[in-house]
This record gives C-alpha cells, structure tokens and sequence, in this order.
C-alpha cells in the first residue's frame, strides 16, 4: 500500500465484451454492482476500498503475465473496431500499480504501433481469455 494509504484512478478503453468481463471480475471478487460509476475520475479511493483491491489484484497480474498476455493478444482484431466501440471505464489501483500497467501499456503501442484503446482491450481480452468483440458488439 502506499504512503497515504490511498488508491489512485486512471482510465482505459475497453471493448464492451472486455467492459463485461471486467465488471464481472471485480463484481466477484468484492460485489462491485455498477463499475462505470463506482470510482469518481476526479477522486481519490480510500485505503480498503474492496472495488480498487479487486482491481490492484487484476493488475498485478496482468502485470505479472504481460509478456505472455502480450503474446496472446490478438491486436489486429481490436485495431479493426469501429473506434466508437470502445469505453472509457475508470479504475483504481496503487499508484505504484498505475504506474506499471502505464509502461506496459504504452510500450506495447510503441511495438504494435498503434493506440492505447487497442492495447488496454487486446491485453486485457488475453487476460480474461475472451475474444475483445463479438459479432453483436
């Protein structure tokens, strides 16, 4: 935990199947109900919080499993959605933890060339081993 004891929010662009997998995760793990609204963008996140705790423990190990998710990862399928598929859902982990996945993420878009929206979805599609849309969304 970090010296103030608190979590940090960050964002990411997720697909709406991602979104899905997401919320449910964090729903399983501490009973978060409605994720698009539970961290406020502009705030801060108490220490103890169960929802930034489900989502610390995600990505630690996305950040564990980086080089194999990145492996996993179907890029190509992302970067062929229509750019208003994505969503922007805000999260919140220690500031340690967010600082992190932001080097993960960016420098798998400097590799692919491409954007954050396609990394965070790619990523976290292979991390949740789900395909990143589907033919309805």
């Amino acid at each position: 935990m970090t010296g103030t004891g608190r979590f940090k929010v960050f964002g990411v662009y997720v697909s709406e199947p991602v979104h899905d997998a997401l919320e449910a995760s964090v729903y399983e793990a501490a009973g978060v109900v409605d994720l698009e609204d539970y961290f406020d963008a502009t705030g801060s996140v108490p220490a103890g919080d169960p929802g930034a705790e489900a989502i610390d423990a995600i990505l630690t190990d996305v950040s564990e499993a980086f080089a194999t998710l990145y492996d996993d990862a179907d890029f190509d399928a992302v970067s062929r959605l229509d750019p208003d598929a994505f969503e922007l859902v805000q999260l919140a982990a220690t500031p340690e933890r967010v600082t992190r996945a932001r080097e993960q993420f960016r420098a798998a878009a400097t590799i692919q060339d491409t954007d954050l929206r396609t990394v965070h979805t790619a990523i976290l599609a292979a991390h949740f081993d789900i395909p990143a849309a589907t033919a309805d969304r």
